[in-house]
């Protein structure tokens, strides 16, 4: 990891200046020229750099081989000295959410870390400029975003951990929801499309008092679909626990009121993701090195078993995503059985990001695309409104925050 650049972020307040109305644009080369002409209002009206936008960067390729495109959303020192760990959601109005660490320095918590997001109304063409969701004087700190859409009340949940004096590998056992030694659970909710931000804490119903670390696998949990327990919000946590690191779901049935925690599936795991199959079950895909780790419930993430090495999935022990091709793919459909995938392929370093696809709820990765061979770090998926889909990831060792997009056709989907 490239040390972190020196600058100090004082606030991250000044991200509330551009809570602007969008307004779409209809092609890459307006995109561009909107970001430039406000870049230049920003300077004329005298905004400080940390006050300004990520510049707008894009790549785009189109071809009889399908459309793929690249854009940054956050770069180092622009409007924070550093941005890590990437969330992305797709609201039920469509709207794409993108949420990140933005941090003073390139460490974990415990350290003044806020939350800011971005929202596209456009499938990602275009992005509002980030603001901010969550951010408190120091010391307090919070990290590691992770969405969750409620399909059924359009509600927007964005877990985080909230830190005091420690973090997670140090932090206290318990679950006093005032005590400053442990690491806690919060999310952030939106009934606005997230414009604005609601705030709660539950690490009371949700932490064992035995259990010392635990924190929301950033990137996106899930709502179930189908079967005996759909509608069930779903999102995953690490834990840790006699000295080791556990993979546990925390669940609700009530759209969020109340909150509920499984049993601890491990030792061995890390930032970890579920996704529904095609016959109802979930399959929980943990970081791990030198292969991805898979688990599989059938209760609705009470409880999981099978737990082994994925041997098809190379990993250097880094967070990926696993998500539906199409979540509304009626269950008994062939498209139901499709799954894609996204990490490092890799045992030695967080490098080649890669796109696989299954045809067989996971059980084979027949399809696979290189997004970027060379340096990558954390990424998350999701399956876009108009159906491509997007990729949230960090690239230019961990200096920039990236948004790709990619639809069926670049993939190269032969999925029968």
């Amino acid at each position: 990891m490239r040390a972190a650049r020196t600058r100090t972020m004082n606030t991250l307040t000044c991200f509330r200046i551009f809570e602007v109305q969008d307004t779409k644009r209809s092609s890459m080369t307006k995109a561009i020229r909107f970001a430039a002409r406000g870049r230049a209002l920003l300077a004329v009206a005298g905004l400080s750099a940390a006050c300004r936008p990520a510049p707008l960067s894009v790549t785009a390729a189109a071809a009889d081989t399908g459309t793929y495109r690249r854009q940054d959303l956050a770069v180092a020192n622009v409007g924070a000295p550093a941005y890590r760990i990437p969330a992305l959601a797709v609201t039920t109005a469509g709207t794409l959410v993108a949420a990140y660490d933005a941090r003073p320095a390139m460490a974990d918590l415990p350290s003044h870390i806020g939350v800011v997001i971005r929202r596209s109304t456009d499938n990602g063409l275009t992005w509002l400029p980030q603001h901010v969701v969550r951010e408190e004087p120091p010391p307090k700190g919070y990290g590691d975003p992770s969405f969750i859409v409620d399909r059924k009340t359009g509600r927007i949940f964005l877990f985080l951990a909230a830190s005091q004096n420690r973090g997670f590998v140090n932090s206290a056992t318990g679950n006093d929801e005032g005590d400053s030694n442990i690491l806690q659970a919060d999310y952030s909710y939106s009934d606005d499309d997230g414009l604005t931000w609601q705030h709660r804490r539950i690490t009371a119903q949700i932490k064992d008092p035995a259990w010392g670390g635990l924190f929301a696998t950033s990137g996106a949990g899930i709502q179930i679909v189908h079967g005996s327990y759909a509608g069930r919000l779903v999102q995953q946590y690490v834990v840790r626990y006699q000295g080791g690191n556990w993979a546990a779901s925390a669940y609700s049935d009530d759209h969020g009121q109340t909150w509920h925690m499984g049993h601890l599936v491990g030792p061995g795991l890390d930032e970890n993701k579920s996704v529904e199959l095609s016959n109802g079950t979930l399959m929980l895909n943990s970081r791990a090195t030198p292969y991805r780790k898979v688990a599989y419930s059938s209760d609705g993430g009470m409880n999981w078993t099978g737990l082994h090495d994925d041997t098809q999935l190379p990993d250097p022990n880094d967070n990926g995503s696993i998500i539906r091709f199409d979540s509304d793919a009626p269950p008994t459909s062939a498209r139901a059985r499709w799954l894609l995938f996204s990490n490092n392929e890799s045992t030695s370093g967080r490098q080649r990001l890669v796109i696989k696809m299954s045809c067989d709820d996971g059980k084979t990765w027949p399809i696979r695309k290189i997004i970027e061979p060379g340096f990558a770090a954390y990424s998350t998926l999701a399956r876009i409104s108009d159906g491509t889909f997007g990729v949230l990831w960090e690239s230019d060792e961990y200096n920039r925050i990236t948004f790709s997009t990619f639809d069926e056709r670049w993939l190269g989907s032969n999925c029968s």
